[in-house]
């Protein structure tokens, strides 16, 4: 089959052996799938990411001297069905599932590995356990934006947002604006959102955001504050990732705040825990979603309650995922580009 193998820190678009279903597995074919800022982050810094995910006993790590075929925001159609994988899935059905699989050598990540290939190319397999059709009537391209909008959810719940309470969102790419997306679902108000893009406001507003502003001509808490009078319990969500933002984060935020970190930042990042300390601050931080996240984000997708097909600025083929990695540097163009082999 074909796909865009990382190489040598390079995408290369080569010939790769089919993936074969294991026990408990299903072969499916790779209808759409999202590139994600984790795999711009992959090609760029696969080393540091590879060091820290050994740090934090991560249970699985790629070896980047050998091929990884990424990819995790997929939908797909299933083409064979393996021993052992029970009868809920047919052939024809369109699915998606958490990227993740188990087999022989134990669970592996979906585009993070070296033996299952991801959606940037044209077949995977996937442990049917994990797997869930998508509900008629849902395009397989949104359904393809189950996984990061569950990003999203998730960093919500985690943070125990109440009714009633009130939101900062620091950046509007695509993770902070599943973010936004969630919390209108929940019915937070108002929520702030703050990003240097035009591009990007504009999209928060798009999925939910009541107040967007350019930190360059002001502060998020100031729109807070002259929005909420600052008597109001704050949750800021911090989805950018770069050094400094924890940190700006606790300086800004009123007493008692909770603050929630969903942007990876990949470097070392000083904060002041003073700060926290004379604050009471809370600071958590939130990776991925669990299987109830992830299945509730579809059934919302599919019933309309999360209107995804803003998001989607671009369409390429798998010869067109170099150029899309690209492409996705400039905020202004592109939020999130779906690859369709």
């Amino acid at each position: 089959m074909r796909a865009a193998v990382m190489r040598n820190k390079q995408l290369v678009v080569d010939e790769i052996a089919d993936p074969v279903p294991q026990s408990g597995q299903v072969l499916v074919r790779t209808l759409a799938c999202g590139i994600c800022g984790s795999d711009l982050h992959t090609l760029q810094h696969g080393e540091q990411m590879v060091e820290l995910s050994k740090e934090s006993g991560a249970p699985f790590v790629m070896d980047l001297s050998r091929d990884v075929v990424m990819g995790h925001e997929f939908s797909a159609e299933v083409v064979e069905i393996g021993p052992d994988a029970g009868d809920n899935l047919r052939p024809g059905d369109v699915v998606v599932s958490m990227p993740v699989v188990i087999g022989p050598s134990g669970v592996q990540g979906i585009g993070y590995s070296n033996d299952y290939p991801g959606g940037y190319s044209e077949l995977m397999v996937l442990s049917s356990m994990l797997t869930m059709k998508v509900p008629n009537g849902l395009s397989f391209e949104h359904a393809a934006l189950t996984e990061p909008m569950a990003v999203g959810r998730h960093a919500v719940n985690r943070s125990a947002i109440a009714k009633g309470s009130t939101a900062i969102v620091l950046g509007c790419g695509p993770v902070g604006l599943a973010v936004i997306a969630d919390l209108r679902l929940k019915g937070i108000a108002p929520i702030v959102a703050a990003d240097f893009s035009p591009a990007r406001r504009s999209l928060a507003e798009t999925m939910g955001a009541h107040v967007v502003v350019d930190p360059r001509e002001q502060p998020a808490i100031d729109a807070w504050r002259e929005a909420t009078g600052g008597m109001k319990q704050l949750v800021i969500f911090e989805a950018v990732g770069v050094p400094g933002m924890i940190d700006q984060a606790m300086s800004a935020a009123p007493r008692g705040t909770k603050i929630l970190v969903v942007g990876v930042c990949m470097e070392n990042d000083p904060i002041r825990p003073m700060l926290g300390i004379a604050k009471e601050l809370d600071v958590s931080f939130a990776l991925g979603y669990d299987p109830m996240e992830f299945g509730g984000t579809l059934r919302s997708i599919a019933e309309g309650e999360l209107d995804v097909a803003p998001l989607i600025t671009g369409r390429v083929d798998l010869d067109g995922v170099p150029t899309a990695f690209r492409d996705l540097s400039n905020p202004e163009v592109h939020c999130k580009i779906l690859v369709e082999p």
